[in-house]
């Protein structure tokens, strides 16, 4: 079973900028298209961001222009940057597959934006 562990969350002012890691345990990260998910506090996830193995993106109009995924096979991990942060940004991010995730969900990592 494929560990995720996410890391890079903080607290930043808004506009500043974050870089989200999530390492994968196992080649089978290679084989699979990846996404960036969210979810703020009382509200449902939201998938952000989706790359596939070839390196295909794609974004919700929400992150769009902000947002960068990409992803380094060699090394098995998945990269979310940020940039021009907002307030509504603020959310517990995770890494899985497209479409509600089939790994076992990783632990998140906390990105709070505020002055």
């Amino acid at each position: 079973q494929v560990q995720l562990v996410e890391s890079g969350g903080g607290l930043v002012q808004p506009g500043g900028s974050l870089r989200l890691s999530c390492a994968a345990s196992g080649s089978i990260f290679s084989l699979n298209a990846m996404a960036w998910y969210r979810q703020a506090p009382g509200k449902q996830r939201e998938m952000v961001a989706t790359i596939t193995t070839g390196g295909s993106t794609n974004y919700a109009d929400s992150v769009k222009g902000r947002f960068t995924i990409s992803r380094d096979n060699a090394k098995n991990t998945l990269y979310l940057q940020m940039n021009n942060l907002k307030t509504e940004d603020t959310a517990v991010y995770s890494c899985n597959t497209p479409g509600g995730g089939y790994f076992r969900w990783g632990q998140g990592a906390q990105v709070t934006v505020s002055s």
